[in-house]
């Protein structure tokens, strides 16, 4: 007797053995979809991970029911690495599938490919003779006719008597239509005398994207150049690089040249990004160069979309280049040669929830490490370059220490000269009564010379929404979501008050509940209220705003895009994601609002987080032509940090932080997990915590801290409980795993626990 581990996307540690009918037993492979019964009455589609002869014991072994897959749809590479995401981030193997694969290919009905009805004769009339009597019987009803003779001159059946070897060409019945101006019923009339039949084709919903042209790849600069040879170089020893290279350094140019490369030499590469917003732009730069050797990936696509895209990774003619959000780490690949981790400091590169929380930086280099590169000549562990101009703290610790290569950029592209950043004392300002709102007078006179010359400006303030929170003026009151433990956030231009956890939303009330007054006002600064002062300033300026609310949709990012890149917007008022690597021109003056709303987060990387948005939306000033500008607002503009955004001293940043983390135990010098515990009751869970962080004590000792409850200790109805551990370098992890996964198991086997959730945040951000 046969059997299969099966994967199921269901959130239990393990595999699931079910035995394999002898009918099957030749075609099984791992990696193939099966359909398999799960409990009583469920079923589920699971991956075959291993087959072998190892009956089970204990229980009975249930059959596979079906096999869904001629060939599998994961490579053992990819097999590997999803082994290798759950036991590092210790999560099941099932959230990893349910994480990996587009849902069309989880179902047990599957992905139903796109069609398109094609029309042609049938065989009755695919001769000289019967297309005259055919015509002849069309003689009264002249709608019919047209719409006939119109296929026939459409397909060429007209010219293939005159003409020997010829086959008609294919015609879509929507092509028929719009060239006849038949109707559907003109044409199920065809349909029902005989003389016309219908067929299906399959089509691809991916854009075609037309041909590539290499020659549109620039000539890069002598500083462009000699990077691109030292990571050559590098790569000859190290199989993980680091390029750091200020903004508008012109990365983005070596990064495609070294596409080209790969390309040239038969190799796939994986082009990463941390936020969708980016791939609208490099997807225009990459499509004009590699044409349809490219392919999108991300969520924003339809699941169809990213079914065919898998499908296609694996076809005899894949994508030479994958272009994608974090979510591409799981694409099969054949022939992969290099992976792009562009803006690798990126917090939207973690995955936050649902598990697997894992990092695509990480998976990228463990990816890389997985897959190899073999053919007659040679065989070759693929690349990976990280790219950025404000490195994580973690990489640049692991670039200086010779365990990852190290390609520096230190010059913007042309010589332009880095943005001179002016930092403003808002809290002097305010004593004297000399704020327009959260706008300095210098901001103001800055924005408007730089409208007034033809040219745009960004204003950068990390909030969305009207206001942070609404506040009773008389009592004080604060309305608060029902479900998480924090405050509602006002959005005006919906008139509702919004909870940011949980998504809950509730009607703006006319009075306060507590004292009956109705002098209720919204407190602090989000997007929506900064758009709505700005365009009271600046009433001829064409503004956009840029954050979660405005760009839900594939097509709101990129209208927003290119509308700015355009010049049909001069005004950009965004949250963060204004910050991630997007070039545009003309911005000759950005406005950092509130540098202090980043800095008073009880984090540990609160300040090295707070740095890297300073400094990347910074780099969005001056990128082309004159020099930059920024004005940095900020209440504390005596903080070390902020002398080192305004001198662009990141060595001197990175220096400082090391020296803190090593203090107090954090990384780069020790490896952090954190482990969450939820319960609806509060109790509960406080009591799980302390006796889940006794039994951590008696192994780790003083490298437990907690419980304590997060910031946000409650939500969706759910109490949260968060203990930290702090594990030197060097450490057993896989003996760290194992007692953290029995103290797991024995907190569950109570009784009072069953309905508590446990689980892992390894190295959170």
């Amino acid at each position: 007797m046969s059997y299969a581990d099966i994967i199921l996307p269901v959130p239990l540690d393990g595999l699931f053995t079910y035995s394999v009918p002898e009918a099957m037993q030749p075609l099984l492979k791992p990696g193939m979809r099966v359909l398999v019964p799960f409990g009583r009455n469920k079923s589920y589609v699971g991956i075959v991970d291993r087959l072998h002869d190892n009956k089970p014991e204990g229980y009975a072994v249930k059959p596979i029911a079906q096999l869904m897959d001629q060939q599998p749809i994961l490579q053992d590479a990819q097999l590997k690495l999803w082994h290798w995401i759950a036991e590092y981030y210790m999560s099941p193997i099932g959230d990893v599938m349910k994480a990996a694969l587009p849902a069309g290919l989880k179902a047990e009905e599957g992905y139903r490919p796109r069609t398109e009805t094609y029309i042609r004769l049938t065989p009755a009339y695919q001769n000289e003779t019967t297309l005259h009597v055919a015509l002849n019987i069309l003689a009264r009803a002249p709608k019919q006719q047209q719409a006939f003779i119109s296929y026939l001159q459409l397909s060429g059946w007209d010219m293939i008597a005159s003409e020997e070897g010829r086959t008609p060409s294919p015609v879509t019945r929507e092509e028929l239509m719009n060239q006849s101006g038949a109707t559907l019923p003109t044409l199920n009339l065809l349909v029902k005398r005989g003389m016309l039949e219908t067929y299906e084709v399959e089509v691809s919903r991916l854009n075609k994207n037309g041909e590539p042209h290499p020659e549109l790849i620039k000539k890069m600069s002598a500083p462009q150049q000699d990077a691109y040879n030292q990571i050559l170089f590098s790569f000859l020893k190290k199989s993980v690089t680091l390029l750091h290279g200020v903004t508008s350094s012109g990365k983005t140019e070596i990064y495609i040249h070294l596409i080209q490369r790969e390309i040239e030499q038969h190799r796939q590469v994986l082009y990463l990004l941390p936020e969708i917003a980016l791939t609208v732009q490099m997807m225009e730069r990459l499509q004009r160069v590699f044409g349809n050797r490219l392919g999108i990936y991300h969520s924003k696509y339809s699941d169809a979309e990213r079914v065919e895209i898998w499908q296609k990774q694996l076809s005899p003619h894949p994508y030479d280049v994958i272009l994608g959000a974090r979510s591409a780490v799981f694409l099969p690949f054949q022939r992969l040669g290099l992976v792009i981790v562009d803006e690798e400091h990126e917090t939207s590169f973690k995955q936050q929830d649902p598990a697997p929380r894992y990092h695509a930086r990480s998976v990228a280099i463990m990816m890389a490490s997985t897959y190899s590169l073999s053919t007659i000549n040679y065989s070759l562990q693929p690349k990976v370059i990280l790219g950025t101009a404000t490195p994580s703290l973690e990489t640049y610790y692991n670039a200086m220490n010779a365990k990852f290569g190290l390609v520096e950029l230190k010059q913007r592209y042309q010589d332009i000269e880095m943005p001179e950043v002016q930092v403003v004392n808002i809290q002097e300002l305010q004593r004297k009564k000399m704020m327009h709102g959260p706008f300095s007078p210098l901001l103001l006179a800055r924005v408007r010379e730089a409208l007034e010359g033809g040219r745009q400006a960004i204003l950068f303030q990390n909030r969305r929404g009207w206001a942070p929170m609404v506040e009773c003026r008389q009592c004080g009151w604060v309305p608060r979501c029902e479900h998480c433990d924090v405050s509602l956030t006002l959005h005006r231009s919906m008139n509702q008050l919004t909870c940011h956890y949980c998504g809950n939303t509730y009607r703006v009330p006319a009075e306060c509940p507590a004292c009956g007054s109705k002098d209720l006002q919204g407190k602090g600064y989000g997007t929506e209220k900064i758009e709505d002062q700005i365009r009271d300033i600046f009433p001829t300026a064409r503004i956009a705003r840029m954050d979660l609310d405005t760009t839900r949709t594939r097509q709101a990012y990129e209208h927003l895009i290119s509308d700015f890149s355009a010049g049909r917007t001069n005004l950009l008022i965004g949250t963060q994601m204004v910050t991630k690597g997007l070039d545009f021109d003309k911005v000759s003056v950005v406005g950092i609002l509130n540098a202090d709303s980043m800095l008073n987060i009880p984090d540990f990387r609160a300040y090295e987080h707070a740095y890297m948005m300073m400094a990347q939306v910074s780099g969005r000033a001056g990128r082309k032509g004159q020099r930059g500008l920024v004005i940095l607002q900020t209440k504390q503009p005596d903080l070390p940090l902020i002398d080192y955004v305004v001198r662009n001293d990141y060595q001197a940043f990175f220096r400082s932080l090391l020296a803190e983390r090593q203090a107090f135990r954090y990384p780069p010098y020790y490896r952090i997990i954190y482990v969450f515990l939820k319960h609806q009751k509060d109790q509960v869970v406080e009591t799980a915590g302390l006796e889940l962080g006794a039994r951590l004590r008696q192994w780790f000792g003083v490298r437990v801290l907690g419980p304590d409850k997060p910031a946000v200790a409650r939500i969706k109805t759910l109490s949260i409980r968060k203990l930290v551990l702090k594990l030197e370098l060097g450490i057993d992890m896989a003996k760290v795993r194992q007692y953290l996964r029995l103290a797991q198991t024995q907190m569950l086997q109570d009784k009072r626990y069953a309905s508590l959730q446990l689980y892992y945040d390894v190295d959170p951000l």
